[in-house]
């Protein structure tokens, strides 16, 4: 993820259209590792021995591109896919709600039809909803199909799991359970457009993070039910941990756990 969210921090991650060897790498025979990479590693070297592979869509923030979205994709699909329960090509998303500094911010909706209501252009739940809905809507069609189309890899977003990456160093608004409620508002509208495609969408997150971001989500928000793919730890045996902590959102369950190790981002299927 961008800035990671990790309690530990880190840079991690790696990059790039060759499919050359990691000297930290496993074995493509062996490995049941999978790995997350984005536009940090655009010109580096990719491990070749991992599982799966989770790509960036967003440059860090959820209005840019990641410059090397279609060569990472390429890379994602060439996983050994020997973990059954990941698929080999997995993506996420960079999140925010920046509806507290409206004047300046210029890819805030003005109108529109949403679950809480009609966005008038102010800081609502309504314009937030409808704001994580218009950044899934330009990440999918402006940012991922044309560089899956050049990748010449399944360009259709409803074949993919989609993660929602929620971390305190993007915008969100904050202060109050209302501020709260708008921030989770956006990521409802998110979820809700990559499931107009039929896709899986999860959580991405730490609980601090979480908790600081989102709060509690309710048994009735779109948020619940959702897998959540916890970050945070350093080895393996610490995403093992993770992935008996509770998810993120009620009546979803942990998919994945992240660590960090040797300067990668490495993560253990639930």
């Amino acid at each position: 993820m961008r800035n990671r969210l990790r309690s530990v921090a880190i840079v991690g991650l790696a990059a790039a259209a060759a499919l050359l060897i990691a000297p930290q790498a496993a074995s493509a025979a062996t490995t049941t590792v999978g790995y997350d990479v984005s536009y940090p590693q655009c010109g580096k070297t990719l491990p070749s021995a991992h599982a799966f592979g989770v790509v960036g869509v967003n440059g860090g923030i959820a209005t840019k591109a990641n410059p090397c979205l279609s060569k990472q994709l390429t890379w994602a699909w060439h996983s050994t896919g020997v973990v059954t329960a990941q698929p080999k090509a997995q993506l996420y998303l960079n999140t925010a709600n920046p509806g507290e500094y409206l004047d300046s911010v210029t890819t805030w909706p003005t109108q529109g039809s949403t679950p809480y209501g009609s966005c008038d252009g102010t800081n609502t739940m309504a314009c937030s909803w409808q704001y994580g809905w218009e950044r899934a809507q330009a990440s999918v069609i402006t940012f991922f199909t044309p560089a899956a189309q050049a990748a010449k890899v399944d360009s259709q977003p409803g074949h993919y799991t989609w993660w929602l990456d929620v971390e305190t160093t993007n915008t969100w608004q904050s202060g109050s359970s209302a501020a709260l409620a708008r921030n989770r508002a956006a990521l409802e509208g998110m979820a809700y457009y990559l499931n107009s495609w039929k896709a899986k969408v999860g959580l991405y997150s730490t609980h601090t993070q979480w908790s600081q971001i989102v709060g509690s989500v309710p048994t009735g928000s779109y948020l619940a039910g959702r897998n959540s793919w916890l970050a945070g730890a350093t080895s393996l045996a610490g995403a093992a941990s993770l992935c008996k902590q509770a998810p993120l959102a009620p009546g979803g369950k942990v998919s994945l756990g992240q660590y960090v190790a040797s300067g990668w981002d490495r993560n253990r299927s639930c």
